[in-house]
């Protein structure tokens, strides 16, 4: 038995902090979902070096001990998916600008209200706060 056995992810992150942190957790046991665009999937699958099995290095190192699946989460039909899901997970990571989750209808407020113990994990290049409009 693994530290984190029993523990659900949503790792709705892409590049490297927020994903890293859920590919760590995946390696003490917890069950960690990616959650992909639609056709495109995660950028890191295009990026860097192949290794021998044809996937890039940087993917190879961030998806391990993942599931994928994906989900439009600019669509209704996705953001009631990701809601579901959430509903029975503990713990959901995103690293989008600062407001995205909001206006899809998907930030803190809207996830606590399907599940109260939902832990939500934000990771931005740029803080959390939204981006001021700045003098010339």
């Amino acid at each position: 038995m693994q530290a984190l056995e029993g523990l659900t992810v949503l790792d709705c992150a892409t590049f490297v902090a927020a994903p890293f942190s859920c590919t760590l957790l995946g390696e003490f046991g917890a069950t960690v979902i990616k959650i992909e665009q639609p056709g495109a999937g995660d950028d890191l699958r295009r990026l860097g070096r192949r290794a021998a099995s044809g996937q890039p290095d940087w993917w190879l190192v961030e998806s391990r001990n993942k599931k994928s699946i994906t989900c439009n989460l600019r669509t209704p039909d996705g953001q009631a998916l990701l809601k579901r899901l959430a509903a029975s997970a503990d713990v959901l990571a995103e690293n989008f600008r600062p407001g995205t989750m909001e206006r899809w209808g998907l930030g803190w407020d809207d996830l606590r209200a399907v599940n109260r113990g939902l832990v939500m994990v934000r990771i931005s290049a740029f803080g959390q706060a939204l981006a001021a409009s700045r003098p010339p």
